[in-house]
């Protein structure tokens, strides 16, 4: 069977009569040939297919661009949260968290039965944050402005100031003080107008509140509730709140305290309870008993004063000693100060004078001379000594206070009318040379507490001035035994007539009793250190030698005669050393003694610089000031009267 193709077979092309060509080089249609297709719409172009890179190198860029980014962020994040995380921290709390200090409570000073000299009250240090004041802050420019002049007013400060304080050249600052210690009613005063500033704030968008950035550190005020009483012991406390003269700045330590610290979140100026707090409590400072009777330094104080001021002297002192325990009862200076208001104090008058002032003492001293006289057996009360009206040692004539007669003397007539020539003849007696002799006062004078600080300890003290016998001038070595050419201070020579009083023993003064700390519990001082100057029996005489001073006559003592007591004391009216040109202008008047003689329990010391009016002799204007002091201290203390008479020593006798 024959296969048949379903395939066309080709059609052979057959050649034609060739076409003429037209002009223009087309050919002319044959005949029987097909029309020639008229010219139609261009058929459109088949779309060009691009073929496209391989998209792996651009996803390796970008994969390696995301890596470097998630890298740098992954280094930020372990540098903020690992290396510098304290840093950071740090910087966070700084500005939310503020700390304040909580001032320690100052103890407070009393006198030895309770009686408040120096206390503490409640007051308020006004503070602010100056980064609260800013534009960023407030929103306005001249917040600082707007703060200080609602401020100038309650503090009483310069607007200008204030200012100043509130826009500082360190704009990092966030703590300044714009004033020190303000009573509660102060800042209250400024909380009562913040909290108004900020109700307004929240319903008038205009308001700033200027004061957000204002706060108040507790603190506290010193009070001193007697005025200028004993203020020269006391002393004062500085702007600071440390003690600036006195007890309060010897003792700041013991009275000061420990600050505490309080630290919280803040918001606004306001405190964000929720977010806590941590709290170090301050530890009260202890309080402070002092051996002051503010009676009898009230009595001490006001005596002095009116006496300086009658006698238009340049001041005065008077202390008061208890005679067995050296425990000071009083200790008043004049012209005095107000330590609770300074800015109205007299510069001169700061500081204790009584413990400050070194000056001769005059005719005081001759007690020390007569001890050393008695303890060496040199003389006795009894002994007679021809008094001339001049003397000659060395290139100096020396003379009495008075131009007198020969006078015919006993050693206790020498200390009784005060003689300067039977004195310089009396101490003569203590060794076989002049320089034998001025050894052994030297000794004495020493043992005595001169040349040497009181045991106070007390700021500023002086320990007065007392050479060495070696360098004794020629005038010296005549004129220390009835006390010129050596000075003390007025608690050294009160201190030499207790040491006589207490039966020849020295018993350190002291002014402070003990403390008592924030639980109530009282730790006594040290007990004062003792030591024997004269016998007791040296003592004992000397005691109905001065009674002479006073009780007779002859005495140059009078005037500080108390009734029903017997009373040893004795006179003293020095040349006074001008501390401004160092040169003798004036007198220093005295009158040191002790009571009851015979039973001592009190010394009284009077001292007065430069009276210009009137009388400068210290029997004349010192000892009055003796007696009103001593009879109030007497009573107040409650010491019975003497029973027995005086002694009564001879004071003459005749050739």
């Amino acid at each position: 069977m024959t296969e048949v193709s379903d395939r066309e077979p080709p059609r052979r092309r057959v050649p034609g009569p060739a076409r003429p060509v037209r002009p223009g080089g087309r050919r002319q249609p044959g005949p029987g040939a097909r029309p020639a297709r008229r010219p139609g719409a261009p058929r459109p172009a088949a779309p060009r297919t691009i073929r496209l890179g391989s998209p792996r190198p651009r996803l390796r860029m970008i994969g390696l661009a995301l890596t470097l980014v998630l890298a740098a962020f992954v280094v930020r994040l372990l540098q903020v949260q690992a290396v510098d995380a304290g840093t950071y921290s740090a910087k966070a709390e700084q500005n939310r968290y503020v700390v304040h200090t909580l001032p320690a409570e100052r103890g407070g000073i009393t006198d030895r039965n309770g009686v408040a000299l120096a206390t503490t009250v409640d007051s308020y240090d006004i503070t602010a944050d100056p980064t609260m004041f800013t534009r960023e802050e407030l929103k306005v420019g001249d917040g600082p402005e707007q703060a200080a002049a609602l401020l100038a007013p309650i503090l009483g400060q310069e607007q200008e100031d204030l200012v100043e304080r509130l826009r500082p050249g360190n704009r990092e600052l966030r703590y300044v003080r714009l004033a020190r210690r303000q009573t509660p009613q102060v800042w209250n005063q400024i909380k009562d107008l913040k909290s108004a500033l900020t109700t307004k704030a929240e319903t008038d968008k205009s308001v700033v509140n200027a004061l957000a950035g204002v706060f108040a550190d507790p603190s506290s005020k010193r009070v001193y509730p007697g005025g200028d009483l004993a203020a020269g012991v006391l002393g004062w406390v500085g702007a600071d709140g440390k003690g600036g003269g006195g007890l309060e700045r010897q003792l700041d330590k013991t009275l000061a305290g420990e600050d505490g610290k309080i630290r919280y979140a803040q918001s606004g100026g306001r405190q964000v309870p929720t977010a806590g707090s941590t709290e170090t409590p301050a530890v009260p400072g202890s309080d402070v008993e002092l051996t002051i009777d503010r009676d009898i330094q009230w009595a001490a104080q006001d005596a002095i004063s009116e006496q300086v001021e009658k006698s238009k002297a340049d001041g005065g002192y008077v202390i008061v000693q208890d005679t067995a325990t050296g425990e000071i009862l009083a200790m008043a200076n004049s012209p005095g100060f107000d330590p609770g208001d300074l800015a109205h104090a007299d510069p001169n008058a700061l500081g204790n004078a009584a413990l400050q002032d070194a000056f001769e003492p005059g005719s005081t001293a001759k007690v020390m001379s007569m001890a050393a006289v008695l303890e060496e057996e040199a003389a006795t009360p009894g002994t007679h000594i021809t008094v001339p009206n001049r003397l000659k040692r060395g290139d100096r004539l020396f003379k009495d206070d008075i131009d007198h007669p020969t006078w015919y003397l006993t050693l206790n007539g020498v200390l009784a009318k005060s003689s300067n020539i039977g004195t310089i003849m009396a101490t003569g007696e203590l060794g076989k040379t002049q320089a034998e002799a001025n050894k052994v006062l030297y000794s004495y004078l020493r043992k005595f507490g001169l040349g040497g600080y009181t045991g106070l300890g007390f700021p500023g003290e002086t320990k007065g001035i007392l050479a060495p016998p070696e360098q004794w001038s020629t005038s010296q070595q005549y004129t220390i035994p009835f006390g010129q050419g050596v000075s003390l201070n007025a608690l050294q020579a009160a201190s030499v007539y207790s040491t006589i009083a207490n039966g020849g023993v020295r018993v350190e003064p002291t002014l402070v009793r003990g403390t008592k700390d924030a639980d109530g519990r009282f730790a006594p001082s040290p007990e004062p250190d003792k030591r024997r100057v004269i016998s007791e029996k040296t003592a004992k005489t000397l005691s109905k030698m001065l009674e002479s001073v006073v009780d007779d006559e002859e005495g140059t003592g009078t005037k500080a005669r108390i009734p029903a007591y017997r009373v040893a004391g004795k006179t003293g009216t020095a040349n006074r050393v001008d501390p401004d040109t160092g040169k003798y202008r004036g007198y220093t008047s005295s009158f040191a003694g002790f009571a009851p003689s015979d039973k001592p329990r009190v010394t009284v010391y009077c001292a007065i610089q430069n009276a210009t009016e009137g009388s400068y002799f210290g029997g004349q204007i010192c000892g009055p000031i003796y007696k009103q002091v001593m009879e109030f201290a007497l009573k107040t203390l409650q010491v019975p009267p003497t029973g027995a008479a005086p002694a009564r020593l001879p004071v003459t006798f005749k050739p």
